[in-house]
């Protein structure tokens, strides 16, 4: 593995453009930070796709599209977040309207998305 590019001041502004572009609801702008070959898993994935994974960077824009593209914008508000620069994994805790989640990415060596989980509850 290379040089890592994400460190705690990294993954702090990424936490801040990550939630800027949701609530834009800026499904490209998220999707940027994904690498090609990069899995999702979702409770909402399994409604949608009869899948709990969605893999492949196109794939999951394709899905969010479905999931989300007939929204404007979304009030979603970061709750907090961890990074943990052993095994590059950001951690963010969010809510939009009544649900919470969490929600883990887990980054490359050049800063990229490649696994991401997300946990939901009221």
């Amino acid at each position: 593995m290379g040089e890592q590019i994400m460190d705690r001041k990294a993954a702090g502004r990424f936490v801040e453009a990550w939630c800027a572009n949701w609530c834009k609801v800026d499904i490209d702008a998220v999707v940027a930070h994904f690498a090609e070959d990069a899995e999702m898993r979702s409770p909402l994935a399994l409604k949608l796709t009869d899948a709990p994974v969605v893999a492949g960077v196109e794939n999951i824009r394709a899905y969010w599209r479905k999931a989300y593209g007939s929204i404007g914008s979304a009030d979603l508000k970061i709750l907090n977040w961890s990074w943990d620069e052993t095994i590059a994994r950001l951690t963010v805790w969010w809510q939009l309207g009544d649900t919470r989640a969490s929600e883990f990415m887990d980054f490359d060596a050049a800063g990229r998305v490649v696994r991401s989980e997300a946990f939901y509850g009221k």
